[in-house]
């Protein structure tokens, strides 16, 4: 990092959304800052049937999807975030119906990497949620992410001041094309987790107990959330500015309300979304949810940045008026110090 501490605290008052904007910063494949002009488009499908629904959500972008693909490593990137309840994860299902896309358009081994914060582990979080049958239908091979090298960068700590991470190489290598597949789920700092946070709060290393470089209570995935509710939002913004999902899926068959993104009640749902610019993917997520775009920072900063489109007028739904397929979750329990972010960024605690 070229600044000086002092510099990286003068740097942050001034606006990275400005400075972003109009540097056009780039990502791996992710594409450069957009236009506050362009329009993204979503795709969305309603129905019975969870894999025809990610299926039929998939069709419209179906050449893009080929090209970007070409010469890369396809990545998808499930949502296994603990163990013990097969209804905070991604549906096995879900992934074979992304699999089921890709088959006809792509023929290298395509991988299912994930980066629990679970104790026990990744691959017990596949074993549990019925990942491993699925690896052995298709050509696919199961790969335990904190076990990949990390690259180091910063983010914003506590009083605003820059802190080293380490964030697992797999989410910045430029021949990576990852697929944010997310249950469309409530969570206890973000209001919801869908498919921009899927893989942004992935990306920091977890080395498991046992691994030879562990060091007790060195837990990557929890500097995040250093700066408390405020900082959380913040650097889930700041690392969008490297990291960014080349394809956005949400599972919304059947979400998670209340106390996500692990303890939550289900959600009949029957939805499905899917597009290139996940901040728009997931601008119509939160809004199928009833969940208010001016509630979810992180989400407003990535779109004023230029790092996806949030401005409703802006998105082309592609698929059936989404009005008629609201249904207003219930937020945590702690939704009120959820929506303290909004208060001023010195007051770090909330």
């Amino acid at each position: 990092m070229s600044l000086s501490r002092r510099g990286f605290i003068r740097y942050i008052p001034a606006g990275l959304a400005g400075i972003a904007a109009g540097s056009q910063i780039k990502t791996h494949e992710a594409g450069a800052a957009l236009p506050s002009s362009m329009k993204s488009r979503v795709s969305f499908a309603a129905g019975k049937d969870r894999r025809e629904l990610i299926a039929e959500a998939l069709k419209p972008f179906e050449n893009e999807i080929r090209a970007g693909i070409k010469g890369k490593q396809v990545v998808i990137k499930p949502n296994c975030v603990w163990d013990g309840n097969p209804l905070c994860a991604t549906d096995p299902d879900a992934i074979r119906a992304v699999l089921d896309f890709l088959k006809p358009i792509y023929d290298r081994q395509v991988i299912i990497g994930e980066s629990t914060a679970s104790p026990k582990g990744t691959m017990y979080t596949f074993e549990e949620y019925g990942y491993t049958p699925t690896a052995k239908e298709y050509n696919v091979k199961l790969v335990d992410l904190n076990l990949q090298p990390g690259v180091t960068e910063w983010i914003l700590g506590e009083n605003r001041i820059p802190i080293a991470i380490k964030i697992i190489d797999t989410f910045l290598a430029p021949d990576s094309y990852i697929i944010s597949l997310a249950r469309m789920k409530a969570h206890n700092c973000v209001l919801a987790t869908l498919t921009l946070k899927n893989v942004i709060m992935a990306s920091p290393l977890n080395l498991p107990a046992g691994h030879p470089d562990f060091v007790s209570n060195q837990y990557e995935k929890a500097k995040m959330h250093q700066g408390n509710i405020h900082g959380i939002n913040y650097n889930i913004y700041l690392l969008t500015h490297k990291i960014r999902p080349q394809l956005a899926i949400i599972d919304g068959f059947v979400g998670m309300e209340g106390n996500g993104p692990t303890e939550g009640t289900p959600v009949e749902h029957g939805v499905a979304l899917a597009g290139l610019d996940a901040v728009a993917v997931d601008r119509i997520g939160i809004e199928l949810m009833g969940v208010r775009y001016a509630d979810v920072g992180y989400l407003q900063w990535c779109s004023d940045a230029g790092l996806g489109q949030g401005n409703r007028e802006k998105i082309e739904i592609l698929g059936p008026d989404i009005e008629r397929h609201i249904i207003p979750y219930r937020m945590h329990d702690n939704i009120e110090w959820q929506l303290k972010w909004k208060n001023d960024p010195k007051t770090v605690n909330g």
